[in-house]
């Protein structure tokens, strides 16, 4: 396991996320500026190390392709990088599903295409109806 391709650690790590937790002023610091994140690893930060991770595996695997599999902020500021938007943004917009692909295609050492697909949506659309799923 590779730890660059980890979740970004954040001070908000084991709290359920309720809107009474930005209600209290003690966390207000830590949400000082939305655009880096003031609360946990800033982005560049994350999409630094994730690049990293992904040119050592494309460097180990020329020629071949290779899997890397993170988790959902990692893969979304990555894709954030090379598709260069923003790093900040609202979560709830993220498109990155679960067990989504972010495919990221390189001609040399060049990123050529930055594709995003669902294949396994059809059983998540299923379980989302299925009582007890």
């Amino acid at each position: 396991m590779d730890p660059r391709v980890i979740e970004a650690g954040n001070k908000f790590e084991g709290r359920r996320f309720r809107k009474r937790l930005l209600l209290d002023p003690r966390r207000w610091w830590w949400l000082r500026d939305p655009t880096k994140p003031t609360w946990g690893e800033p982005y560049r930060v994350i999409g630094k190390r994730m690049m990293a991770a992904i040119e050592d595996a494309r460097d180990h695997a020329r020629g071949r392709e290779v899997l890397i599999v993170s988790h959902q902020l990692p893969i979304w500021t990555i894709r954030s990088v090379l598709e260069q938007r923003n790093l900040w943004h609202d979560p709830r917009r993220r498109q990155c599903n679960l067990a989504s692909l972010t495919s990221v295609t390189f001609t040399g050492d060049e990123v050529t295409d930055v594709t995003y697909s669902e294949p396994a949506a059809h059983l998540y659309a299923h379980a989302a109806t299925t009582p007890g799923a």
